[in-house]
Parts: C-alpha cells; sequence; structure tokens
C-alpha cells in the first residue's frame, strides 16, 4: 500500500472543475489511487443563524461532492473520499487538507474566480504553501471566446489574452481540447459452425472383440 496515491481534486460548481476531474481520471489515475474530492466553503456573512446558514452551505458542498463522485462511479474500481471544509480563504484551507492528508498531487479547474487565479494575480507563491505537484486544468474555448477583438490597436480574443497573463503561474497548466474517446468499431459477428459439411464427417466404429475361440488357448 505504500504506492497509493491520494489525488486531490477541487469540487466547485464550474465546468472547469468537472474538467479538471474528468481529467484525472483519464490521464492520471492508476490501480489503488484515492481521489480526494475537496470543497471549501466560505463562512456565511451574517451572524444572525449563523449555524443554519453554515450548516446549509456544508449541505450544498456535500451534495456539489456526490455529483462528482458520480463522474467516479462511472470508472472501473475507482475510491474516492469526500472531504468539506469551512474557510475564510479556500486557498489557505486546501493547502491545509492537502498537507494533513498527504497528497501527492492537487488538481484545480482554472477560471477567473479560482483561488490559483487570484494568487497569481496577487503575486503569492503557490509553492510556498504546497510541497505538491499542483496541476491547473484549463477548460477548453468556447466558440463565443475565438471571436477576434480589438484591444489596443491589435486583434486578440479574451481567451488569448487570459491566457498570455498566466504564462508565468508556478504551477503545471493544462490546455484540453476535448476529452472523447475515440469509438472503435468492432467487426460483424460470424456465426461459428458446428458442421461445416456434412460429407467430412469422419465416422470411428469400435473394432469388434474377438473371442477366444479364434485363438488357440493354451492350457
Amino acid at each position: 500500500m505504500g504506492d497509493v496515491r491520494r489525488i486531490v481534486v477541487v469540487v466547485e460548481d464550474k465546468e472547469a472543475a468537472r474538467t479538471a476531474l474528468q481529467w484525472a481520471l483519464h490521464n492520471l489515475l492508476r490501480q489503488g489511487d484515492v481521489i480526494v474530492l475537496l470543497h471549501v466553503f466560505s463562512p456565511p456573512p451574517s451572524r444572525k443563524k449563523k449555524s443554519t446558514a453554515a450548516r446549509n452551505l456544508r449541505r450544498h458542498g456535500y451534495h456539489l461532492a456526490l455529483s462528482f463522485r458520480e463522474i467516479c462511479d462511472s470508472f472501473f474500481n475507482t475510491h474516492t473520499e469526500i472531504i468539506v471544509r469551512e474557510g475564510e480563504d479556500d486557498g489557505r484551507m486546501i493547502a491545509q487538507v492537502v498537507k494533513e492528508i498527504g497528497a501527492s498531487m492537487l488538481l484545480v479547474g482554472l477560471h477567473q474566480h479560482s483561488f490559483l487565479y487570484r494568487w497569481a494575480m496577487s503575486g503569492i507563491d503557490v509553492a510556498r504553501y504546497f510541497d505538491c505537484k499542483v496541476m491547473a486544468i484549463k477548460q477548453p474555448s468556447s466558440p463565443e471566446q475565438l471571436t477576434p477583438a480589438k484591444v489596443k490597436g491589435h486583434k486578440t480574443s479574451p481567451s488569448t489574452a487570459t491566457s498570455d497573463s498566466l504564462t508565468n503561474f508556478d504551477f503545471s497548466q493544462v490546455e484540453i481540447s476535448g476529452l472523447q474517446v475515440p469509438e472503435v468499431p468492432t467487426p460483424p459477428k460470424v456465426p461459428y459452425r458446428l458442421c461445416p459439411s456434412p460429407h467430412a464427417i469422419l465416422w470411428r466404429t469400435r473394432p469388434r472383440r474377438r473371442s477366444k475361440d479364434q485363438y488357440g488357448v493354451v492350457s
């Protein structure tokens, strides 16, 4: 069991987070690995009925993690764990959980509201908080994002501008074009003929037992 890896996937109600999970299942998962579905929710802003609001947020995060586990269940023999935590700063809470469980890898769906994006824009060193490999999975660009627009006298696109601003991030960034398993055509089944030709059957009869009278019996 020493080779068992714990891969943490951040659970968010974002398509990029689901894409990160699917990418991990297709490209990283090995037999015996454990996928840890981690969701961090912010504490309720109002002190009035704070416990009730926090309980509802925790329940919502757990149900969201369950929907992520359904994606994992579509893969054979996948082991998953669910962790839901409350934290003022989701990035620092994620780093704390990663260290607590001894995770070997962290996967985050990259979007403008993810903690990795905020940290990079603020100049926070990701390697300072994580001692494991951190991978940011970028959602494939939609056709609307690929429409060119003029920015400061030259043509570019929002997705290109965002990608250019992320090139100096201190973590591995993976950009994928889609998750599609190619369909392998199966040849048509050919019925097996038990008896291709009735004339090819060889009949074999048992040899007749010779009686003792046919031989000279010496007494």
